[in-house]
């Protein structure tokens, strides 16, 4: 027997570390060629690492949340052979564990490898699990981050289940079964309330922690000025609704959002600072002339900026396509580093949830961004009457250190006159092309 060392690889050009984000293995777990063993973060990219060898868990790189430098063992696996590391060079001196060699012999004894030559051993096998005294207080069960949201999305306590993994690890299959089983937290005293006692604590980390890195530089290093503009969208949304039949067999479905991103192209035609980055350290600002718009996107991971590049190159549709494509790959976490990177402007929106006006923060080193906030139906005075119309308020933030009030209110100005007249999008593109 022997260790086989797989260090973490090179996960992107020009990344020299990355996160760990979670442990889909525990120690003693048996793996087979080419099962993820580890996922790691570098910027908003996700990368899941595959095993290239047949094995045991044998020892794991750190803990969820710390940063490991590319070409660093990751994790060790006890595999038939030699293997490719020294079973020396597995002692912890951090920790003073034994020897891997040792270590080994108890791992095997508490997960045995299956006899995959046997037809017996690939039947299911039978599991009684009693029922799990609570653990003490401040206990923290062995479980791996997907289980644990799996527990809290049903209300359970981890720590009243039972654990069949390794040192007692609680895995998916023991959480079906406690729910299976009739599990859950005790019944509310009849005909009264229940004291809910519980706390939880929730370690940044992944995605959750770049994104509070990100705000936290942004709001200390960007003064913000907002500006808020109530747009009568009824317009647009007659004309949206139009094409979107005419061309339903033909075409992809228009959302609002490539409208305001063809307002945007026209806007920063005219005001190419606003189409910037500011590197406030080396005191330059770089404006260009590609207009990569981010497209803020709530997924099950937390917020991220996919990027429609060269959106002034691209028509209605092909700007629709590549929003709904990229919203798809983000929800997927399948977005590669490229298309979570490089934006020169970014949109946010709520949605139908959205509010009446909100204060969007940057996206730096980006020095604008535009908010989009709820449409609904308002009463507007036309000069004689008031008549309904569908309204909704931007609101666009900039980097006043080197946009001024002047220059911002221009620019939103121009965005609410192509958005109260669609057909200029539309006109002012063939001019200009």
């Amino acid at each position: 027997m022997g260790i086989h060392a797989i260090k973490l690889p090179d996960v992107g050009e020009g990344v020299a570390e990355a996160e760990l984000v979670e442990w889909p293995v525990a120690v003693g777990d048996l793996v087979r060629v080419d099962e993820v063993i580890a996922v790691v973060m570098t910027d908003k990219a996700s990368v899941e690492i595959p095993t290239p060898v047949e094995g045991i868990i044998a020892w794991l790189g750190g803990e969820i949340g710390d940063t490991l430098a590319v070409g660093s063992d990751l994790i060790r696996i006890e595999v038939e052979g030699d293997g490719n590391t020294a079973a020396s060079q597995t002692q912890s001196a951090a920790t003073n564990e034994p020897p891997e060699t040792e270590r080994l012999a108890h791992v095997k004894e508490r997960q045995p490898r299956p006899d995959i030559s046997s037809p017996a051993s690939l039947l299911p096998s039978v599991t009684v699990r009693q029922a799990a005294p609570r653990r003490a207080e401040g206990e923290k069960p062995l479980a791996a981050p997907s289980v644990r949201k799996r527990a809290r999305d049903a209300g359970i306590d981890l720590r009243t289940v039972v654990g069949s993994g390794p040192a007692g690890r609680i895995l998916h299959d023991d959480v079906e079964a406690y729910l299976t089983n009739g599990g859950g937290a005790a019944p509310a005293k009849s005909g009264g309330r229940s004291k809910n006692t519980a706390v939880r604590e929730v370690k940044v980390v992944g995605l959750r922690r770049r994104i509070a890195e990100k705000m936290a530089l942004a709001k200390a290093k960007i003064p913000h000025i907002t500006i808020v503009e109530e747009i009568d969208m009824t317009n647009l949304e007659d004309l949206r609704k139009e094409l979107n039949e005419t061309h339903a067999d033909t075409r992809p479905k228009l959302t609002l959002l490539p409208f305001v991103i063809r307002a945007i192209v026209e806007a920063a035609r005219e005001q190419p600072e606003i189409n910037a980055h500011f590197d406030d350290d080396a005191g330059i600002i770089t404006e260009f002339g590609g207009i990569h718009v981010g497209v803020a996107a709530q997924t099950p991971n937390g917020l991220m900026v996919p990027v429609v590049r060269h959106a002034e190159a691209n028509s209605l549709w092909d700007n629709a396509a590549e929003v709904s494509r990229l919203a798809e790959a983000a929800r997927d976490a399948t977005a590669s580093r490229d298309e979570l990177s490089g934006s020169t402007i970014t949109i946010t929106s709520l949605g139908p949830l959205g509010a009446i006006a909100t204060t969007p923060i940057i996206n730096h080193p980006e020095v604008a961004i535009v908010g989009i906030n709820k449409m609904q139906v308002r009463p507007h005075w036309d000069g004689q009457q008031f008549v309904p119309r569908k309204m909704m308020n931007i609101s666009c933030s900039f980097d006043h250190r080197v946009i001024d009030g002047y220059v911002a209110a221009v620019f939103v100005a121009k965005l609410k006159s192509m958005l109260e007249k669609p057909a200029m999008l539309f006109v002012e593109r063939w001019h200009n092309d």
